[in-house]
């Protein structure tokens, strides 16, 4: 398999996933922190709390990705460890942590790729309103200053946000993840909009003060993969993917779209526009602050066809069809058909910024951790990516999820997604047999995939 000669290969981690020290040097309390606390939120009991101690052991967790060979970092920041009342007094202590951190990184030649917001949102903001406050942009916009002040002379790249489709409708309007609100499809948009802004407000920052600096957010959605190469198919499976007309939350151009083309898609548009906030035009000049590159989380997708009435039909799965331990399908060719109609859409690079699997992996009898399905997962997606670049779509690299196992929100410590085992108990790394195999693909730059 092929891949560009500066293709970046690395792994992604989240703040409230791995760090721990939740009251660390004067850190403050963010949602996460009072949802996962609320008994029957998260699986077991589980927290953050401590996690995987990331925020004590993140020269030994640097030097195991070293180990790996990794050349890029996905890290986020957490916004109330820097400032604990999210915004106002900064809290050194905090700050300090991240600038040890990438100076390490950059000390073992691991490129950060930096993420400030990764859903972990300041309680006292919340109590102010959190993004259903149209000051929640200007909260944001301070924070990113903050930030790229002390470690733009160091992080070129930066992603302002984490799946914010996922945050906004888990978090606001269902009520699994944090903060665990259950709104309307009105407040929804609201949210969704005053998000947009502060993509918007942060990248401004950003390219004011680090004017080489590459942005982007890390997009989730729907991603639709045809049933068959015709063309009826493959148009399906696009509509499928950036389809607006039913109000939802969930299609990845109704983040994109305002950010790249200072607009909302228009069938979309037609279908919520009296859920928006009065006077939403006048703030789209501030949301339209277009990527450098497109981040990119895709785990799966949906199979489709061409109706005979043009409408999208829904390939059914067969019965025992590949599943994770997250009971998601295993579907590789949305690695190609994600980036291709992406590249299509918006004409930017495309980085994979998440993408991996739940496994059921604990430590074997020799001591060591084997993990064959992830390495076939990875096999497969990487495969899937490859010829999406032999096709014709520019593709810049690929941030494995995740570097190591850790909390995975509301499922707590269930699932496993790491390259490196986590024993919660004494926090005991080992690198899984995907993690060796790994190493190779980075040094061969994919050529061992063949």
């Amino acid at each position: 398999m092929h891949f560009p000669e500066k293709f970046v290969w690395g792994a992604a981690a989240a703040s409230y996933q791995v760090e721990g020290g939740f009251n660390a040097d004067g850190r403050g309390l963010s949602v996460w922190d009072m949802f996962a606390h609320r008994p029957g939120s998260v699986h077991n009991g589980d927290t953050g709390d401590v996690a995987t101690d990331h925020y004590h052991r993140y020269k030994e967790d640097v030097g195991l990705m070293r180990d790996i060979g990794l050349q890029a970092y996905r890290l986020s920041l957490s916004w109330s460890r820097i400032l604990p009342d999210g915004v106002g007094y900064l809290n050194e202590p905090g700050l300090e942590f991240y600038d040890r951190l990438i100076d390490e990184l950059l000390a073992n030649n691991i490129q950060p790729y930096v993420t400030l917001y990764h859903w972990d949102f300041p309680l006292q903001l919340y109590y102010r309103g959190g993004w259903l406050n149209r000051d929640s942009s200007d909260w944001f916009a301070e924070y990113a200053q903050i930030v790229v002040r002390a470690l733009g002379d160091r992080v070129r790249f930066w992603m302002t946000m984490n799946e914010p489709s996922v945050f906004t409708v888990l978090g606001h309007l269902s009520g699994i993840h944090a903060p665990g609100d259950r709104l309307g499809a009105a407040e929804g948009f609201r949210i969704a909009h005053h998000v947009l802004m502060a993509h918007g407000k942060a990248s401004q920052v950003i390219r004011a003060l680090r004017p080489d600096a590459q942005i982007s957010m890390a997009g989730n959605g729907t991603v639709g993969i045809p049933a068959t190469r015709s063309e009826a198919d493959i148009a399906a499976a696009r509509k499928h993917m950036f389809d607006t007309t039913e109000p939802s939350l969930w299609n990845l151009n109704w983040w994109s779209d305002p950010a790249m083309f200072g607009h909302y898609p228009a069938e979309g548009l037609k279908a919520v526009e009296s859920m928006m906030p009065a006077g939403f035009e006048k703030d789209m000049e501030i949301i339209h602050q277009p990527y450098d590159y497109f981040g990119l989380n895709c785990y799966w997708g949906d199979e489709v066809s061409a109706g005979a009435d043009g409408k999208v039909e829904f390939v059914p799965k067969y019965s025992g069809h590949p599943i994770t331990a997250f009971h998601w399908p295993v579907t590789p060719d949305a690695l190609y058909w994600g980036p291709k109609f992406l590249y299509e859409r918006y004409k930017l690079p495309v980085l994979i910024t998440e993408n991996g699997l739940s496994n059921s992996d604990w430590v074997s009898l020799d001591g060591k951790v084997h993990d064959p399905q992830r390495i076939d997962h990875m096999s497969r997606y990487l495969g899937a990516f490859s010829r999406a670049y032999q096709d014709g779509v520019q593709v810049a690299g690929y941030l494995h999820w995740s570097i190591m196992d850790n909390f995975e929100w509301a499922e707590g410590m269930k699932h496993r997604f790491g390259l490196i085992h986590v024993d919660y108990r004494d926090g005991k790394r080992t690198l899984k047999d995907s993690a060796h195999w790994y190493k190779e693909v980075i040094r061969s730059n994919g050529e061992s995939l063949a």
